[in-house]
Formats: structure tokens, sequence, C-alpha cells
């Protein structure tokens, strides 16, 4: 079993924006694996099936992104989920624009959803997918960049980082994460 918890907002004010971009991803690998993540369960919106032979969950907290550790904890409990078995997708503002970085443990880097995930789990060991958003032009306060859109010309270039996180998703259900690690950070 695997369980994929993609970082977000909840609410249609929220949607396309680059704090949702968490969001997106696991929306991308449930439509193109035909899971539903539609059942309000353990403080989220809750989806499963099986793909690549293995059980996977697919987690969107509707608890804000500061607080998604609740989320992430409530799911572990009820399931009696292995953190092993955690991969956290969200957005970062490290890493470029429409390229994706693997990491199996760290700090939260100033991200208040993985802040939270730390505090609730206990541990800043876990498996993350960081969705590349840029940072923004000095200057422009961060909160307001991660809670405004997207350009029309990020907004092109989506689908491809759409579906190199999937990949990477999909990559990580049939072999160890560090050599979806090795494939996707080179």
């Amino acid at each position: 079993m695997k369980w994929f918890v993609g970082l977000g907002n909840p609410g249609r004010q929220y949607e396309a924006t680059r704090h949702n971009i968490g969001f997106m991803a696991l929306d991308r690998f449930a439509d193109k694996h035909g899971i539903k993540v539609t059942q309000s369960k353990c403080k989220g919106l809750l989806g499963e099936g099986h793909v690549a032979g293995q059980k996977v969950y697919l987690l969107k907290p509707q608890t804000y992104m500061n607080l998604s550790g609740e989320s992430i904890r409530a799911f572990m409990d009820f399931y009696k989920a292995d953190i092993e078995d955690l991969i956290v997708v969200y957005d970062d503002l490290d890493t470029p624009y429409g390229q994706i970085r693997l990491r199996y443990q760290g700090s939260a880097g100033g991200h208040n959803g993985i802040k939270s995930a730390i505090a609730h789990l206990g541990t800043q060991s876990f498996q993350r997918i960081r969705m590349g958003i840029s940072r923004p032009a000095p200057g422009r306060d961060i909160a307001d960049y991660v809670l405004s859109t997207f350009s029309k010309e990020e907004f092109q270039q989506m689908p491809g980082l759409l579906d190199k996180t999937v990949d990477a998703m999909e990559h990580i259900l049939e072999h160890p994460f560090e050599k979806t690690m090795a494939k996707f950070n080179g």
C-alpha cells in the first residue's frame, strides 16, 4: 500500500493557485487511474484504487494548508498506515517552475503545510515530491504569491509538470524511492 497526500487549500477561490498544485497532481493521477477522490474522511477528501498491483490511497486534506498535518495524522491513525508508505506532493518555492525534486527527509523550508505534517508526524523523515513554482520577484509578498494563480505561460506548461509528477508517483509504486529519486532528480 502507498498513500499520496496532495497539499492545498479547499474552496473554489484557491483551485488554480500555486499553493494548490499538490491537489492538481493528485487529481491528474486520479483521472488517469479512474480513482474518485470524493469520500469525506480523515479531515480530507479520500480516494482509493489499485495501480501497478498496489493498493493506493489519495488524500486531499480539507483543513487548509497550515493544518494539513491534522488530516495526515487522522489517516495514519485510522488506517494504521506506515509512514514509510507516505508520499506528500506539494508546491516548492526553491524548485524552478516546471521541475520536481524528490526528498525523503528534511525541514519544512518555510512551507506551512510541511511544518504541520512534521509536527503531527513527529518526524522530518517522510517521502516528498516537491513541485517547482519558483520564487516571486524580489519585494513581492510570498503569501500573496503562493495564493495567486499561475501566469498564462505557466498554465501552458502545466500539463508537462503534472505529467512528470504523475510519472514519478507511478514509478514509486514499482521501485524503491531512492531509484525514483535518482531518475527524477537527475
